[in-house]
């Protein structure tokens, strides 16, 4: 005897129910959500709307016969759901299809049937005797039968004239000698990487691309030849070696080239011929979910909002509006409408790392954590004030709209409820030691009540933070900038699920930010995900009211968030309690300031015919020598998406040429002349290998390879020991933009975002992420440890200012001398 679904006392009857299973089940007190007790309200705590909803159909014995009920409704959701699943199957298998023959439209196999039928028709030459040959297989040689033998020639000159164009187009994306070609004003472009873009031009067809057209046309990376890799590493670590140190050096590099590493190198190329990327999946396992430290600080990232401009103060309207953009973005990834990537609007970036954008978390283990990606979500969960909520954002067979959005978000923020115990730090277990919250997973959250609340926030598309405090930003008091970073950097340690793929941050002011984990993707990914939802609010007719609410008007009541409910037994507390620890140490440990660099930006530099990046990288290196008085290991990110499953490379921008300039800079002796000509010397150098990065040329990726190599055969080298334990002292990248084709900054100037940044990655380094905002703008995200006495962020930050304002009055100097050179001789 039991409570059924309906709340009706089944005193005499043998219910049997979705729900009331349980009570035939051996289960472990407190375990299930909704227990079937003699006689009581189990479903009280979980909600009697979600305990109805939830059971379709029921049915129980009596003394009377049988006694059957079904919900109609939720029947037909379960029957909406079905034909939404099977819509989903079919669109995803005409786009494997389309994506399968790109560049060809599918109407070009009836044109290609149409020529032959009519060239078989009229009698004429090879094809005539052809369709006569496949006409022998088939079973009569009626003029019905004609047509078929037509059809299935034509189909198969039509699939060899595909791939045919496909490798071959392949074959002409293995060409990266446009990398190197010059660029801006007055270039001169080579007859041979001319033809190349016409050729390229041609065979990418007329038809639209989706997604993942280009994908089995994309190149794989190259595997640089083992000689390449350590005259390049060599020459790299010249300039922070003494001469001593430099032969020693020169000594195990030589062995290792002579010795194991030919050895190593020779299985590196077999993998690199039989895997579509020789460095991704490696990459991800051993880099990322092997890695048992935490992922705040050490390993997530954060966006900020376009700080320069605030559509709406009201933290539900903004949130609504932002979460509406985001499922729309991922409707264009689920329908690979979003438009790939093309560097020049004619060479394709591999488009891969979309998948996981959403539906996506990581999934703590003992030794290695794994990626789990789910086809798709109904629902997303919000976290506020301590509380989880489940909030569906289908109903009635579509995606709720911006405006029925807000009134979910508003039972939100108007619910008073108390969390649970354990409940409001409960996500400090995703930011403490990994194999930690493995094992309390598999201890408290293998089964049960929290179990399902476990699965309901992994299953999610996204999460969102609503936050009960602002996120600021003045022009003149920079410290709330800093603390606007510090909050979607790490939060309080406990309100950000640091293992999904991101978090969507609100603050109580409509400010938005981020806080993404980085296994699944590159941070380029993210960065056009966030630039989508700036241009889009921005350019889109959602807007907002003069009330602060979102246009529109609901078509109807959206379905009512659920509390997410747990049972957290004291010692599942005391593991969470350590885990906030363990992430409190960490965050009361960084040192973040967002320094906005508004003197000039990308316009100046481009007057001095100087690649943007270059031209801040040297000035990080001048700022890091005054800063630490000596050169370091420098790490920047560049992609290596041109290649099929690419994801980063490193570029190495302390050079020898690098390390002259500085010098120079800060002696006496260099004339303006010549400082200018070794800044030009090193950017041209950096520019070069930022170049050989992008085309798999590059040093570091490849050494890391080998040595995993080494350590599956069980093979010690010194040489890679020594490689891979040197530490990255400055840890440097880019936040690129541009990659919405929306995004018009002569239009809309102030909407772009702040970028984001990423922990320092030595405890004694500095971690420095940049976004060349504008003409005049430049934001830098310069984080290191409070622990460490060598590092500060504010004072690497003013010489960050001053090593920019003195390469500005370097340039304008000599723009000066060359005007009077140039009036004398006149």
């Amino acid at each position: 005897m039991c409570v059924c679904a309906r709340a009706r006392c089944c005193s005499s009857d043998f219910c049997f129910t979705l729900r009331c299973l349980s009570a035939f089940v051996d289960t472990e007190e407190n375990v299930w959500p909704w227990q079937c007790q003699r006689c009581s309200g189990c479903l009280a705590d979980h909600g009697m709307a979600e305990a109805h909803s939830a059971v379709a159909f029921s049915f129980s014995i009596t003394h009377e016969g049988w006694d059957v009920n079904f919900d109609r409704e939720v029947l037909h959701l379960v029957w909406q759901s079905g034909i939404r699943s099977w819509k989903k199957r079919l669109a995803r298998f005409k786009n494997n299809i389309k994506n399968g023959i790109y560049p060809a439209p599918l109407q070009s196999l009836w044109a290609i049937v149409a020529i032959l039928a009519a060239v078989h028709f009229a009698k004429y030459g090879i094809i005539h005797t052809s369709v006569h040959i496949v006409l022998m297989l088939l079973p009569a040689s009626t003029l019905l039968w004609e047509l078929v033998a037509c059809t299935l020639l034509g189909l198969i000159v039509w699939l060899a004239i595909i791939y045919s164009i496909r490798y071959l187009l392949k074959i002409l994306l293995m060409y990266k000698g446009w990398m190197y070609e010059q660029r801006g004003k007055g270039r001169v472009i080579s007859r041979c990487t001319m033809i190349w873009f016409l050729f390229v031009k041609i065979l990418s067809g007329g038809s639209k691309p989706l997604l993942y057209s280009y994908q089995g046309s994309l190149p794989r990376l190259p595997l640089p030849s083992l000689k390449d890799t350590m005259s390049r590493y060599l020459r790299g670590v010249r300039p922070l070696l003494s001469e001593e140190d430099y032969s020693r050096m020169h000594k195990l590099a030589s062995e290792f080239e002579r010795g194991i590493g030919a050895k190593l190198q020779r299985y590196l190329v077999l993998k690199s011929w039989w895997a579509t990327n020789y460095v991704s999946d490696w990459w991800e396992e051993y880099v990322y979910l092997r890695g048992r430290s935490p992922l705040v600080v050490n390993s997530n990232f954060y966006g900020i909002d376009a700080i320069l401009i605030n559509p709406v103060r009201t933290q539900a309207a903004r949130a609504a509006t932002v979460i509406s953009i985001c499922l729309q973005f991922r409707r264009l990834i689920e329908r690979q409408e979003l438009e790939p990537i093309l560097i020049q609007g004619l060479v394709p970036l591999c488009s891969w790392q979309y998948e996981r954008v959403f539906n996506t978390t990581r999934v703590p283990g003992m030794e290695t954590d794994r990626i789990v990606h789910h086809t798709d979500s109904k629902h997303i969960v919000v976290y506020h004030k301590g509380r989880y909520f489940k909030v569906f954002i289908y109903f009635r067979g579509r995606i709720l709209r911006s405006c029925e959005i807000q009134m979910q978000l508003e039972q939100i923020l108007s619910d008073e409820s108390l969390p649970a115990k354990g409940e409001e730090k409960l996500a400090a277990l995703t930011a403490g030691e990994r194999t930690a919250w493995a094992a309390v997973r598999r201890e408290f959250f293998f089964k049960g009540l929290n179990r399902q609340s476990l699965d309901a926030i992994e299953k999610a598309a996204f999460v969102v933070a609503l936050d009960d405090f602002p996120y600021e930003f003045d022009e003149h008091d920079p410290s709330k900038l800093d603390h606007y970073g510090q909050i979607l950097l790490h939060g309080k340690g406990y309100d950000r699920w640091f293992d999904k793929s991101f978090t969507l941050c609100i603050g109580s002011n409509g400010r938005i930010g981020f806080n993404a984990e980085h296994s699944w993707a590159d941070a380029a990914v993210m960065s056009h995900v966030w630039e989508y939802i700036i241009m889009e609010e921005e350019t889109s007719l959602i807007g907002y009211g003069e009330d602060g609410r979102t246009k529109g008007t609901p078509e109807f009541t959206p379905p009512a968030p659920i509390r997410l409910q747990w049972n957290l037994l004291p010692p599942c507390i005391a593991a969470i309690d350590l885990s906030y620890q363990v992430a409190l140490s960490l965050l009361n440990d960084v040192d973040l300031r967002v320094y906005m660099h508004s003197a000039y930006g990308k316009g100046f530099m481009k007057e001095c015919r100087i690649s943007p990046d270059a031209f801040i990288q040297m000035a990080l290196q001048l700022a890091y020598y005054r800063d630490a008085g000596r050169f370091s290991l420098t790490y920047e990110a560049s992609m290596t998406r041109l290649f099929r499953e690419g994801r980063t490379e490193t570029v190495r921008p302390c050079t020898i040429e690098s390390v002259t300039w500085v010098r120079a800079m800060l002696g006496n002796v260099a004339s303006v002349e010549e400082r200018v000509r070794l800044l030009q010397i090193a950017c041209n150098v950096h520019q070069v290998a930022y170049q050989d990065a992008m085309c798999g040329k590059g040093i570091d990726r490849h050494l890391f390879c080998l040595y995993v190599v080494s350590k599956y055969l069980e093979v010690d080298s010194p040489f890679l020991k020594e490689v891979l334990s040197e530490p990255w002292r400055l840890s440097t990248s880019q936040t690129p933009h541009g990659q919405t084709p929306k995004l018009d900054l002569k239009k809309y100037p102030r909407c772009i975002s702040a970028g984001g940044g990423f922990g320092p990655v030595a405890d004694d380094g500095y971690g420095v992420s940049y976004i060349i905002a504008g003409e005049d703008l430049i934001f830098f995200h310069i984080t290191s440890k409070r622990s460490s006495p060598e590092t500060d962020s504010s004072r690497f930050a003013v010489h960050i200012q001053q090593a920019l304002s003195d390469i500005k009055s370097l340039f304008l100097e000599w723009r000066q001398l060359q005007q009077r050179q140039k009036n004398q001789k006149q």
